[in-house]
């Protein structure tokens, strides 16, 4: 009995060899990656790594300086206006219009696209619903919250219907609710057949939302995958944090000269894979020491793990 695949989906993006410079510095440098319809695929990386960069041309704000970008197999350099009107972009920055109410400021965007007055608010009105904010229609901006302005960016992103949303930092400086809540609405959209583009900072976020990512620093694609097959490859199982490591780093990679170990500032990190079963055993009746914690490894590993832990300005 013979079967048949499930023939691939066409990349709805395209990069190939990417590369974008202002001056003399370079922000990307010569990338290159498909994203496809219906999936979430995120850019992580430090500050400075060439993430928003990158969403700026795929959405023809800022022009590449070579190679090849396609949006819908549209080339961004001669088709931004087609490309840019069946996309959503939810900025890092809060750009509402502080002079119109919540409800005017997505009637007043609509207009962009040419969508009907009628259409716009029956839209304006669901939308604004779906993010609990119909009983702000009336308000002015200033009196939301931060979690609100952040809902009502990503209403106003959805007014076109787009195809592609892209996400920027969505919920960057909200609480643990306000997060969550804006974390249904996205999985929502995903579910509903849109494709969506995020960069972020939180690495639960990423790990949580994300089909596939990369990790970019200095311009460059250092990594790309699956998180959780990235968590696997990269770092393992389950990481061992023991402080202080003074006195222990040693007798540890004595025994076990084949782990991954790290110290930073004091702190011992070991790195485990489904075979090392002796070590936490052994550490805990042979070394004992003052502090140890186990948990299960994480994307925030990888992100170190590519990246480094210096601070970045």
């Amino acid at each position: 009995m013979s079967s048949t695949s499930t023939p691939q989906k066409e990349p709805i993006i395209v990069a190939r060899d990417l590369y974008k410079t202002y001056g003399d510095l370079v922000a990307v440098d010569h990338i290159d990656f498909k994203i496809y319809p219906g999936e979430c695929f995120g850019f992580l990386g430090p500050h400075g790594a060439g993430k928003t960069t990158t969403m700026k041309m795929i959405y023809g704000f800022s022009p590449i300086t070579s190679g090849h970008l396609t949006v819908f197999g549209l080339p961004v350099q001669s088709h931004s206006r087609q490309i840019r009107a069946r996309l959503g972009i939810c900025p890092q920055e809060d750009n509402l219009d502080p002079d119109f109410t919540v409800l005017e400021n997505l009637l007043v965007y609509a207009r962009y696209f040419g969508i009907p007055k009628s259409v716009a608010l029956d839209r304006a009105l669901q939308l604004l619903d779906f993010f609990d904010l119909l009983h702000k229609k009336d308000q002015i901006i200033r009196t939301l919250s931060g979690g609100m302005k952040r809902r009502l960016l990503l209403a106003r992103a959805m007014i076109n219907h787009p195809e592609v949303l892209i996400l920027d930092e969505p919920t960057t400086g909200l609480d643990p609710q306000a997060r969550h809540a804006i974390w249904d609405r996205i999985l929502s959209f995903k579910e509903q057949g849109v494709t969506i583009l995020l960069t972020t900072h939180y690495m639960e976020e990423a790990e949580r939302l994300c089909d596939r990512l990369v990790i970019m620093d200095h311009g460059r694609i250092l990594v790309e995958g699956r998180p959780q097959q990235l968590i696997h490859d990269l770092v393992g199982h389950e990481v061992i944090e023991i402080y202080p490591a003074n006195g222990f780093v040693d007798r540890i990679r004595e025994r076990f000269p084949d782990l991954e170990v790290e110290t930073y500032h004091n702190r011992l990190e070991i790195f485990l894979r489904e075979s090392d079963t002796e070590v936490t055993e052994y550490i805990l009746e042979h070394l004992q020491p003052p502090s140890l914690y186990v948990r299960r490894a994480t994307l925030e590993d990888v992100f170190f793990k590519m990246t480094g832990r210096q601070l970045r300005d």
